[in-house]
């Protein structure tokens, strides 16, 4: 249910009709034609373009054609309190109490569902989080698995098929410096040898000494005198226990992957090699030179023949390496054999979130995928900002026991799941975001979270107060609502919510749906207040009674609300 498309549908028939009549002509193309709720200041609750939309083929000014169309929706809908245009050719229109009373019991009788919109189910693959598993998730890779996280919700929400898939960077440099620091800490556990915290390939973080630990008390089996005659296990069981403890973390935040793919199979199975032959059948590689990086000392630059991938055919700045002149794949190679087996799994659609340090690489990713599947916007990338801790003006440091930055587990201590969620998700992802503390611990209109979730609480305290339970099915007898201007404000805000939504899917930008939840509440909250001076105003009388018009209006602020906090993955407490 969306009034702003079952409206732009109602004037389409009607412009239609008009055709037929020869009363106006249409363009071949409709599809600018949009419907859209007016701004604050308009005290109107909808708005649309058609007049601008037909102006130049019926040759009539869009103010002159409006007085036309308006007209013309006057005959066709009995729901219209007011109706006028405004330049330069907008048509705005106020609904009746009879309108918002069939909106009410509609809503009511499809709570569930109300503003999923999807016509067409698709399959999603979302890739987030992805860290290398040496360690546990820091406040970076937060933000990320959130954004991850809610996107999915939302696809879902939207009766789409979702897979979450987290990407295993278990092969490289990286892991063999992290199973040699796993090592150190358990000699310096069994043989009491000092652990070199200051070498740079050393991994330094206390969280090792717990991976230690347990590989010393689940694999007796081992003997650790000799590392090179256990490297190839330890690593095994090194990364399985890094990994359990990053999904630990993610637990703690209410994540979970369907999927766990590791760069080392995809290696061993030679699926770079078999990428390789694909793009060579297609024309898209060749071997070549690059020139030195922008910035870089061109004399110390020395130009070496690779192969390379022809990115520069699909909008990136240069073509790019998959193998080296001494035939070493390159980062990128393994990363292309990944994303081939992504396509080979018959996804519509797929989703990347990165890092603030990848931005970078998204364009030559996209064009490799573009490259593979012949569909240029195949895959979508994110990008997660960076966080900054701040608590009472200034930057803010917890512990660091578990390395050299503060990490998820820290974080979840400090503020609860709730609000770290909710917080990650308050401003758009492509900008740093700056989580205050402070501001976090307030119960004030200044804590988004405890803004929203006050509202919900203050709904269902109400329901209690006549003994019934927010989450039952309302019987209401009597479904004729008069509801008051104020109440028709919330109304009109709650109309709203499947535009966030939609906007929201479409463009992949979860964060409008906290801020959407903290103007809804606001509205609420607004009215709420007013009844302590306006008896009228007030929800339950002195009798301890309460109007169906007011029963129906609380129970779909909290339909939304519980909707959208769902889709956050926040909790709806009851009290407060």
């Amino acid at each position: 249910m969306n009034i702003f498309e079952e409206y732009k549908n109602k004037i389409l028939k009607i412009i239609k009709d008009a055709e037929k009549d020869k009363l106006l002509i249409l363009p071949e193309n409709l599809s600018g034609i949009n419907v859209d709720s007016t701004p604050p200041k308009i005290d109107f609750d909808i708005s649309t373009n058609v007049s601008m939309v037909l102006s130049k083929v019926n040759n009539k000014p869009p103010n002159i054609l409006a007085e036309v169309i308006i007209d013309l929706i006057k005959k066709a809908d009995n729901q219209i309190e007011e109706i006028t245009h405004a330049k330069p050719g907008f048509i705005n229109i106020k609904f009746n109490k009879l309108f918002w009373n069939n909106f009410v019991n509609k809503l009511i009788g499809n709570s569930n569902n109300y503003g999923s919109f999807n016509k067409e189910k698709e399959k999603y693959l979302v890739e987030f989080v992805s860290a290398n598993p040496t360690g546990p998730l820091h406040v970076g890779h937060c933000r990320g698995a959130i954004l991850g996280d809610v996107i999915s919700n939302l696809l879902k929400f939207n009766n789409n098929i979702v897979e979450k898939e987290y990407y295993v960077n278990d092969y490289g440099n990286q892991i063999l410096h992290f199973n040699h620091s796993v090592y150190l800490r358990i000699r310096e556990k069994l043989y009491n040898e000092e652990f070199p915290s200051g070498n740079p390939d050393v991994y330094p973080g206390d969280y090792l000494i717990d991976i230690a630990n347990n590989i010393i008390k689940n694999n007796k089996d081992i003997n650790f005198e000799n590392f090179k005659d256990i490297e190839d296990r330890l690593k095994k069981v090194s990364i399985d226990e890094s990994l359990n403890l990053i999904k630990q973390n993610l637990n703690e935040l209410g994540i979970n992957h369907d999927n766990f793919v590791s760069e080392t199979k995809i290696v061993n199975d030679r699926e770079v090699e078999k990428v390789i032959e694909k793009l060579k059948k297609t024309n898209h590689v060749y071997t070549g030179k690059i020139k030195a990086p922008e910035g870089e000392d061109k004399s110390k630059w020395t130009e070496r023949d690779q192969l390379l991938f022809k990115s520069t055919e699909f909008g990136d700045d240069k073509d790019r390496a998959l193998q080296k002149s001494d035939l070493a794949w390159t980062y990128f190679a393994s990363d292309v054999a990944y994303h081939n087996t992504k396509i080979l799994r018959n996804f519509d659609k797929l989703i990347n979130i990165l890092g603030a340090d990848h931005a970078g690489y998204i364009k030559r990713i996209t064009s490799v995928v573009e490259a593979l599947s012949g569909e240029k916007n195949k895959l979508s990338c994110k990008v997660s900002q960076l966080v900054k801790l701040i608590k009472d003006g200034k930057p803010f440091k917890m512990s660091k026991r578990k390395g050299d930055y503060i990490t998820v587990d820290d974080l979840i201590k400090e503020v609860g799941r709730d609000a770290t969620r909710f917080i990650m998700l308050s401003r758009s992802n492509d900008v740093e975001l700056d989580f205050d503390f402070s501001k976090v611990k307030e119960k004030s209109k200044d804590n988004p979270l405890y803004y929203v979730q006050y509202c919900f609480a203050r709904v269902c305290s109400v329901f209690r107060n006549i003994n019934l339970n927010i989450n039952d099915d309302l019987k209401i007898k009597n479904q004729n609502y008069n509801y008051s201007p104020d109440e028709i404000k919330i109304l009109k805000k709650v109309s709203e919510w499947p535009r966030c939504l939609e906007i929201s899917s479409k463009k992949l930008e979860p964060h409008r749906i906290p801020v959407y939840l903290y103007e809804l509440s606001s509205e609420f909250h607004s009215y709420w207040n007013k009844g302590k001076d306006d008896v009228e105003k007030r929800f339950i009388s002195k009798n301890n009674k309460i109007s169906d018009d007011k029963l129906a209006l609380l129970k779909v602020v909290s339909i939304v609300i519980k909707i959208g906090m769902k889709i956050l993955g926040v909790s709806t407490p009851e009290k407060m």
